[in-house]
């Protein structure tokens, strides 16, 4: 799906996982920065959640992430809504997700990425999630960026 033009609107991604505390939250900040360097402010909105948000960002995700230049500490987990799923163009799941792919629809582009749940994980663990989820984030802005 390209990027979206002034007339389609903006090209909706959304980062979902169960508890909206970790690799959704890491997913969102690296995809606003990419966003924000790439000059695509108007043209991509991101969205996250979680289908049992937890109380707060796990803590050692909001110290790796502090290591990269990002702060999640002002961060709250929130819920994400099925109508809010059908309305993005691309939803990232972290391979936790609780997400009933069949009420989806099929214009939505799902992509189950499978990570490791950092909570309670040691911080190089940590470090190397975040640093996976970098890279699939920086994959998923190329990918967009051709279809300009």
């Amino acid at each position: 799906m390209p990027i979206a033009t002034e007339s389609s609107g903006p090209t909706r991604i959304a980062f979902v996982c169960v508890q909206n505390a970790g690799r959704s939250q890491m997913s969102t900040a690296f995809a606003e920065r990419e966003r924000a360097r790439r000059g695509l402010e108007d043209r991509v909105e991101i969205l996250t959640g979680g289908t049992h948000p937890a109380d707060s960002v796990h803590e050692e995700v909001i110290e790796v992430m502090d290591e990269a230049g990002f702060d999640l500490s002002d961060r709250t987990p929130r819920e994400i809504t099925s109508e809010e799923v059908r309305s993005c163009d691309y939803v990232a799941t972290m391979g936790c997700s609780t997400l009933d792919v069949g009420s989806v629809g099929t214009q939505v582009d799902i992509r189950d990425w499978d990570l490791d749940d950092p909570d309670g994980r040691d911080l190089d663990r940590v470090r190397t999630v975040r640093d996976e989820i970098e890279r699939r984030v920086t994959a998923l802005f190329d990918e967009l960026s051709t279809s300009i």
